[in-house]
């Protein structure tokens, strides 16, 4: 009997241990859908208080917005979530013309079936805007997976991606050996990614043809998000410099850039 009576308990114990695991579960399950929940609530909040607030407020700006857009310039940036281009450069709806993607990549064109090639003509054939920023960041994840492209392995579509930054890498791999301090080599790599984009966005024929009447200029930015820097490309000095006083890191209402 004793055997038997042993077998009984230790049922009756892998019972009430997976009895406790599923309460475990059931518990995990409730909060993280709780969790889900909050987050959503957050969302909707913020709409509300848009609604309420900053929309009445601005009505008459906003009603405006329906005759149209006359955006002060292509604003190519990251689609990291810490950067956000009408804060940094204090504009307003209907004052930047944004492109987001990952790496602020622009590929030459004719090698991407995607938004990017799109979205450039329109700004520049339809919306006639004068200035293009391709602008990086600091602590760029995408720059990251360039560099480390072990992060890549399960993400075929990023690492397909990236491709259009390999100049970038080549550059860094061949040029920067000398660069050993992991966060330097990544701020150099954000910084060539900017130039290199600026190279493929002269491959687009709407831009040739704008630059070409004087209609158009470019510049590359980097914005260090940690210290509210921003950094500006000068050709003559060939290295990124910082964009010195407030007055000059806002876009003007002139419908132009400051000279950079």
């Amino acid at each position: 009997m004793c055997p038997q009576s042993d077998s009984l308990t230790t049922t009756n114990s892998y019972a009430s241990y997976a009895a406790e695991i599923s309460f475990f579960l059931e518990i995990v399950c409730v909060l993280a859908q709780t969790v889900e929940i909050l987050l959503m609530q957050k969302l909707v909040q913020g709409i509300h208080r848009f609604q309420d607030g900053v929309f009445s407020s601005k009505q008459r700006m906003f009603e405006g917005l329906v005759e149209g857009q006359k955006p002060l310039a292509l604003f190519i940036t990251c689609s990291d979530s810490r950067i956000n281009p009408n804060m940094l450069t204090q504009t307003e709806p209907g004052e930047l013309f944004i492109l987001r993607n990952a790496g602020n990549i622009v590929p030459p064109y004719g090698l991407a079936e995607g938004g990017e090639a799109a979205t450039i003509e329109y700004a520049v054939s339809v919306l006639g805007v004068k200035d293009i920023v391709i602008c990086g960041h600091s602590h760029c994840g995408a720059m990251g997976g360039l560099l480390d492209q072990s992060q890549l392995a399960k993400l075929p579509a990023v690492r397909s991606w990236l491709g259009h930054a390999e100049s970038t890498y080549l550059i860094i791999t061949e040029n920067y050996a000398h660069v050993t301090d992991a966060a330097a080599r990544l701020m150099a790599t954000v910084e060539e990614n900017v130039l290199v984009q600026l190279e493929h966005l002269r491959t687009h024929p709407t831009v040739v043809a704008a630059l070409a009447r004087s209609e158009l200029d470019l510049h590359g930015w980097v914005y260090k998000f940690e210290t509210g820097q921003v950094f500006s490309y000068r050709p003559n000095e060939n290295q990124f410099l910082a964009i010195e006083g407030t007055s000059s890191t806002v876009l003007p209402s002139a419908r132009e850039l400051p000279p950079i």
